[in-house]
């Protein structure tokens, strides 16, 4: 080994005296056989599949392609849910002081997942200025895709950890000396990043159904400068997305079931209701997702998630006394199979609905409160009854009962009879498809959503401009803003006296409940704890103060060897 040592060395020696004078020609790699950013990031079709690879890392993220624990903490752990599989004795986030530590999986998940958009965003961004086969518009046009992403990116990792390591040049080894920039200074490049972007980027009703516009880049710039305390500045641009004459918030029935019992706010969640092409002109991004489809997520998490286990309840029969389940198993009249993993909290299902008697997000098409039992024979008293109305929950026995397997359905969360895959139905011998006698084919598992869904909608952009004037202390036009909305849910008008910031946040949950990131909205604000304190059963018992911030992951400070990585107050 040793001799052989030696000769590789001597050959070394020899070869570079030969080479010496090109050494630069020698030098340079050629990838011929494999790819490359230097080879793979040419043309404009390349340029194209690496945005469509951006759009997926994100799709990812709020679709649950990443770890579950971490899809999931962007929503519980809020005023807006519970872990109801760990409720008592209460673990994971539904215990914030022990779980929500430096080591813990999630905030390392969400921390990796968001930094890789990053840097592959960085990749494009530089691939396209130094790109001698594309067109100036088409170099424009992937930067400024590129400066979106990095953008949405770093204004996330604010928003969750503060300050956080600037990176936009394309890294080609790895990074060991990485130092936090100040949370202010993050905001500051995503403003700059987008600010860029909007220049080149087309509007709305120019490009195609999920495509990066200019309309969602200006809603989070508008966001972005109201972390910067930049108010009239949000202001102008929120006002420039609402006022752009290709958006605007659906008030009439629209889509493919405009004719069957319902309203307007149940039309925006139906199968197929998300894009432009079906008529809608408020989801300003919308995440694409088709069944069987490779190039997209295969599962949305939600529903299973968020809908209760009704498969799992149990009466007591009036014939014998005996437990029996009340419903013959999962089936689509209530829409699918959940398990409850997320259970919304009292406030969601119960508290906020002070917004009047009309308010069409809490109407029966949108809110399923009650169901029908049908789990026992037709012949059985107990046939057709109504769970809640006819007093059965009321005389349910067991904890996990109501915990778990009975709260009401949140049906934007669903997708409705008829739009499950053929594959999904239970069936007897002969192929035939079973159903219930009250109605509702029966499914094998009816646990996955495959819908397009919003990342962001017109009236969350209301809600900015709100935010932005409340911060101003103009209480009028905030209530202004929030009344357009409301008004399109029917919903009681208010006074500028009814404004404040919780209000505000009442009205994000009415109108956003289970779309939005509400944990990077609460965390954005400061609100994380107080609304914890005040709504969530479990979280709030062991939030701090602290954790309005979540921890800089351990491995990310372990491994960052030449530089010291802060960790935030609070955290071991």
């Amino acid at each position: 080994m040793k001799k052989l040592l030696i000769y590789s060395l001597t050959l070394l020696m020899g070869m570079n005296l030969v080479m010496s004078c090109k050494e630069d020609e020698f030098l340079k790699e050629e990838p011929l056989d494999f790819y490359s950013p230097d080879n793979s990031l040419e043309t404009s079709a390349q340029f194209q599949l690496s945005i469509n690879y951006l759009h997926n890392r994100l799709r990812n993220i709020a679709f649950g392609g990443i770890d579950l624990d971490s899809y999931f903490a962007l929503r519980y752990a809020t005023d807006f849910a519970v872990n109801a599989t760990d409720y008592q004795p209460a673990v994971k986030l539904n215990d914030y002081k022990n779980t929500m530590v430096p080591t813990y999986n999630v905030p390392q998940v969400i921390w990796q997942n968001v930094y890789q958009i990053i840097a592959n965003a960085n990749v494009v961004i530089n691939r396209a200025k130094l790109s001698t086969k594309l067109s100036d518009a088409d170099k424009n046009l992937f930067k400024a895709q590129g400066l979106f992403f990095r953008a949405w990116g770093y204004n996330m990792l604010a928003n969750l950890y503060g300050g956080v390591p600037l990176v936009t040049e394309e890294i080609s080894v790895p990074r060991r000396d990485l130092v936090r920039a100040t949370r202010d200074q993050v905001y500051t490049q995503c403003k700059t990043d987008l600010i860029e972007a909007i220049t080149s980027l087309p509007n709305i009703d120019a490009v195609k159904d999920g495509a990066v516009n200019k309309q969602v880049a200006q809603h989070i710039l508008s966001e972005v400068y109201i972390s910067l305390k930049a108010y009239d500045d949000a202001i102008t641009t929120a006002t420039q997305v609402i006022n752009y004459p290709g958006v605007g918030l659906m008030t009439t029935r629209f889509g493919a079931r405009k004719a069957n019992p319902g309203d307007v706010y149940r039309d925006l969640f139906e199968l197929g209701n998300q894009n432009r092409t079906s008529g809608n002109r408020e989801g300003l991004y919308v995440i694409q997702s088709d069944y069987l489809n490779l190039a997209s997520t295969q599962r949305d998490a939600m529903q299973w998630a968020v809908m209760s286990g009704i498969q799992n309840v149990t009466i007591k029969s009036s014939v014998d006394g005996k437990t029996v389940v009340a419903v013959k198993g999962p089936n689509e009249k209530w829409s699918g199979r959940g398990v409850g993993w997320i259970r919304p909290t009292s406030f969601v299902l119960y508290g906020m609905w002070n917004s009047g008697k009309d308010d069409i997000r809490n109407s029966e098409y949108n809110i399923i409160r009650d169901f029908q039992i049908d789990g026992v024979p037709t012949t059985s008293p107990d046939y057709g009854k109504w769970y809640v109305k006819d007093g059965y929950k009321a005389k349910a026995t067991g904890f996990i009962d109501t915990i778990r397997y009975w709260y009401p359905i949140l049906k934007k969360n669903t997708i409705s009879a008829g739009d499950f895959p053929d594959a999904y139905f239970q069936r007897d011998a002969a192929g035939n498809v079973l159903s219930s006698p009250l109605g509702g084919r029966l499914l094998i598992n009816g646990s996955d959503l495959f819908r397009d869904n919003y990342l962001i909608r017109l009236p969350e952009t209301y809600f900015l401009r709100a935010e932005a004037y409340i911060m101003k202390g103009n209480m009028a036009s905030a209530a202004d803003d929030l009344n357009i909305v409301r008004a399109r849910a029917k919903a009681t008008p208010i006074t500028a006296a009814d404004v404040t910031i919780d209000f505000l946040l009442d009205e994000r949950m009415r109108e956003l409940y289970g779309e939005e990131f509400r944990m990077v909205t609460l965390t954005r604000m400061g609100k994380l704890y107080d609304r914890n304190k005040k709504y969530n059963e479990k979280a709030g018992l062991s939030i701090e103060p602290y954790h309005n911030l979540w921890p800089i992951p351990f491995s990310e400070i372990n491994r960052n060897v030449f530089a010291t990585l802060e960790q935030n107050p609070g955290y071991n």
